[in-house]
């Protein structure tokens, strides 16, 4: 609802009426249940498209990261936010928590397949809990005693007011995002009326977010990712380049593959091809038998 609300201030900035229309997904109503079980790709999104086929919505806001990296026909992403800072955090109302701090035991609640595979990977004595839900339910299942801290993105945070929680933070070169962290995506039908398109994007879009979303989003299409799987990516511009750094794990963490691609001048450059590429740089590089490996996990998962 913050992002969706943020998206109407932005349209209404010139005077458009606009309505807000609430609904629960599949993954906000099985809570109890893993992403991996319910079927990773749409869980956050099937209902909300629904709306926009059958023209009830003009438009559907969603946290980019929880995009598909291949849409159902008919609709399309036509704009993304200004991303805010994408790394990751430690929330928790305990100020001494220590992640590098072996003796302290702690539980940290995510449910996130590439949180889980970093934190075996970079911290294998930590106990990981899987916790689903809004922010204030995560929150609340904490101060209940489910874990000790949570692990979480920093925007979703901040955009919360919880960031007086936060006891840790992850660098990027670390914890690489997962594709769109940070960001809000904007999508409607294909149909959708032109001028109404343009305008959305005009006052929504924001254009250097947009090609880092490009690129990203081609990796994780050309990796055939999903929720359910380690996989991350993430784009930066910086004096008229860009630097795509990204790979995909194994569930547990042990194994990794990764790589960077740098263009140093996006003229005349197609940036999904960049994304595209890299993504076969990493399969070729061992990270093919790594998706195999997650695949055959997760399907004893949901079995």
């Amino acid at each position: 609802m913050w992002q969706t609300k943020f998206v109407s201030e932005l349209l209404g900035v010139n005077g458009h009426q606009i309505t807000l229309s609430t609904m629960e997904t599949m993954g906000d109503r099985n809570l109890g249940v893993s992403i991996a079980q319910i079927g990773g790709k749409g869980i956050f999104t099937a209902e909300l498209e629904e709306k926009l086929l059958t023209k009830e919505s003009d438009i559907a806001v969603h946290s980019a990261k929880d995009m598909q990296s291949v849409l159902p026909d008919g609709l399309e992403i036509i704009a993304f936010t200004k991303r805010e800072k994408a790394h990751d955090t430690l929330i928790s109302d305990n100020p001494d928590i220590d992640l590098s701090d072996s003796s302290q035991l702690l539980r940290v609640g995510t449910s996130s397949a590439r949180r889980k595979a970093f934190l075996k990977k970079y911290y294998p004595w930590v106990t990981i809990i899987d916790v689903r839900g809004n922010l204030q339910t995560r929150i609340r299942k904490m101060q209940e005693g489910l874990c000790d801290a949570l692990l979480l993105a920093y925007a979703g945070v901040t955009r919360m007011g919880y960031e007086a929680m936060i006891v840790h933070e992850f660098p990027l070169d670390q914890f690489v995002p997962p594709v769109g962290q940070g960001t809000i995506a904007v999508e409607a039908a294909t149909k959708i009326n032109k001028e109404k398109k343009a305008e959305i994007r005009n006052h929504v879009n924001h254009t250097e977010t947009e090609v880092c979303l490009l690129a990203e989003r081609a990796f994780l299409k050309a990796m055939n990712g999903g929720c359910s799987i380690p996989v991350f990516a993430h784009a930066i511009l910086k004096n008229g380049g860009m630097c795509l750094k990204a790979g995909i794990a194994t569930l547990d963490g042990s194994k990794m593959v990764a790589g960077e691609k740098k263009i140093f001048s996006l003229q005349d450059v197609d940036v999904m091809n960049v994304g595209k590429e890299l993504a076969s740089e990493v399969l070729q590089s061992g990270g093919e038998e790594i998706l195999a490996e997650c695949l055959r996990e997760i399907n004893k998962i949901s079995a």
